[in-house]
């Protein structure tokens, strides 16, 4: 495969608005306006570690503040940047939009390798990051919540909850709900690990439920790049509860082939104990390469890093939907030339917003200081035992006991998180799809996705008066 030159992931997601912008009537500068980042800031701060003063450098863009407060994810990564956030920041903004939870769009990150720092070290520097963003307002419940992200999870963000609360006692009520994606310990919410991974699940199932009716996602050979957080929850919810095979899945140093489906439980159960991808039983095991995303399968799923799909491999995939469970994992280049191809991709502002839905779940759990489920737990159970009763006295039969329990089983906490994940993120495929339908010169499911979102975005402007 030759070398070509890729596209910026900041030019591909602005070529992506211009796109969209041709089909819209909008007056004049509100464009530039909407696709334009409103601020970002780059920190840089010393930490003092291994006996001596050591810098790190962080950026958080504010996409728009069209609603606030805004909303986006923290990432740790070697190779973070800030072009890299500020594209990501905007496509927070849609994703927000798109799906209706009232945030506007940001996004972080700190230009550092997790993996080469102890816990206690990657405390302090968290810390300290923490307390960079607090001064400049760029970390508070009302106004700016930071998420996971790569390279961060819920034992980050349980750091810079702590941290925020520390620095700000004028905010002790409400101070939980300054970031998302916390420990259940610390006013997390159940589900939220899972969230992005079971999100592209259920718009992939949408997708095919409404060309071939139920169960179409059985029997499916689907290839997953990326078997970190979002690839794995994806990978165990398409194959234990809509009988996918996953046949593929690709890491950075090795890649995993098995024709019969790879037992994603096992291969999870093998990493949790310690084991290595490449010591796994269960699949071929192969060195990785892109010419992977080439394998022959029904659906793709890039999961991991932006731009691994360009103008170079675009050509020679095989599979006919791609679902960018990644931010941004096909460029303005490839994109185009898969929609040639007729190959339909389901983009990223709708398959990779599950964390910003179940993120919102969390903010208002903290905000209302109520367990979701809580006020309605028992009065639920009586209506469902009286409704077992009545069918038992009108059929004169019981009702078997292992379904009068089902009907007695209130929702927990994690069944009503999916139950309204699976709601906001399926309805928002279906806009997309019937936006597509309605103006096919669209051409594509992202443009009308980019359409619906930046309308929403101008709507909220016009009605600020701007």
């Amino acid at each position: 495969m030759k070398d070509m030159p890729v596209t910026s992931f900041l030019d591909s997601v602005g070529a992506h608005f211009d796109g969209a912008f041709a089909h819209m009537s909008l007056s004049k500068g509100l464009p530039e306006r909407i696709k334009a980042t409103n601020s970002i800031y780059r920190v840089t701060f010393g930490v003092r570690l291994r006996g001596e003063l050591i810098s790190f450098t962080g950026w958080r863009a504010v996409h728009s503040e069209q609603i606030e407060p805004v909303k986006g994810g923290i990432r740790y990564a070697p190779d973070a940047n800030g072009e890299e956030v500020e594209a990501l920041a905007a496509l927070m903004t849609l994703k927000c939009s798109l799906v209706g939870v009232p945030f506007g769009g940001s996004k972080g990150a700190l230009c550092i390798d997790p993996r080469e720092w102890s816990e206690l070290e990657l405390e302090k520097i968290t810390r300290r990051f923490t307390q960079e963003l607090a001064r400049r307002g760029l970390i508070s419940p009302g106004r700016n919540v930071p998420a996971p992200d790569m390279g961060t999870g819920e034992r980050e963000m349980a750091w810079m909850a702590d941290e925020y609360r520390r620095i700000s006692p004028l905010e002790t009520l409400n101070a939980a709900a300054c970031v998302t994606g916390k420990p259940l310990s610390r006013g997390g919410i159940a589900g939220r690990t899972e969230a992005t991974g079971r999100g592209v699940a259920y718009v992939l199932a949408e997708h095919c439920e409404a060309a071939d009716g139920a169960g179409a996602l059985s029997g499916k050979r689907i290839v997953i790049q990326g078997f970190g957080n979002v690839g794995a929850h994806a990978a165990q919810v398409l194959a234990t509860e809509y009988g996918s095979l996953i046949t593929g899945i690709i890491e950075r140093d090795v890649s995993l082939f098995n024709d019969a489906g790879i037992d994603v439980m096992a291969l999870r159960e093998h990493l949790a104990r310690g084991g290595r991808m490449a010591e796994f039983n269960g699949a071929e095991v192969r060195t990785s390469s892109l010419d992977d995303l080439c394998t022959d399968c029904n659906i793709l799923i890039p999961a991991a890093l932006e731009n691994v799909i360009t103008a170079a491999n675009a050509p020679l995939l095989k599979a006919r939907i791609v679902v960018e469970a990644a931010n941004g994992p096909i460029d303005f280049e490839a994109d185009g030339i898969l929609q040639d191809r007729g190959i339909t991709v389901i983009p990223d502002l709708c398959a990779n917003a599950g964390g910003v839905i179940v993120s919102y779940f969390e903010w208002v759990k903290n905000l209302t200081h109520m367990p979701f489920g809580l006020m309605e737990r028992r009065i639920t159970q009586r209506r469902f035992s009286h409704v077992a009763d009545l069918i038992e006295n009108a059929c004169a039969q019981s009702v078997p006991a292992h379904i009068r329990a089902d009907l007695a089983e209130s929702g927990s906490e994690l069944d009503l998180v999916r139950s309204g994940l699976e709601e906001m993120i399926r309805a928002a495929y279906r806009r997309i799809a019937a936006r597509l339908a309605a103006q096919p010169e669209l051409g594509s499911l992202r443009r009308a996705g980019y359409v619906l979102a930046i309308e929403e975005v101008a709507n909220a402007y016009r009605d600020l008066g701007i």
